[in-house]
């Protein structure tokens, strides 16, 4: 096989992985992180947030769906490989969820630090405090 097609099978294999993690391995949390990227873009497209903002926001979404697969992928190899319940494959699906919840947690401070305000002015409008 030549280096180009090596290169667009192993992009076809990641983009597979991709497929496969949200239609079959990434559970309910893989909606939930995929509906919140959405929700978060739209909020950035509605609020015209800055290009700075943009690139963090890209970075912070990128690292949840990241953490995520790898979380899913971790899962998996561990019930893969040990099937039945033992204090270690559940201490290394801990971690991995462990560093889901970091990445969601910087997500979410991100997420204040950019729309915090927007959010705030917003509220305060609907509340009658606008001039």
């Amino acid at each position: 096989m030549s280096f180009l097609k090596n290169r667009i099978f192993s992009f076809k294999n990641a983009f597979r992985g991709v497929f496969v993690f949200f239609t079959k391995y990434g559970g309910a949390h893989a909606k939930i992180h995929l509906l919140a990227s959405v929700l978060v873009i739209g909020a950035g497209f509605y609020f015209e947030i800055t290009d700075t903002q943009w690139m963090v926001l890209a970075l912070a979404i990128g690292l949840v769906l990241v953490t995520e697969i790898i979380n899913s992928a971790i899962e998996q190899l561990v019930d893969l490989v040990h099937p039945e319940w033992s204090e270690k494959a559940g201490a290394v699906k801990d971690m991995a969820a462990g560093a889901v919840l970091i990445a969601a947690f910087v997500a979410l401070v991100i997420g204040v630090w950019i729309f915090g305000y927007h959010l705030l002015n917003l509220g305060a409008y609907f509340l009658g405090f606008h001039g």
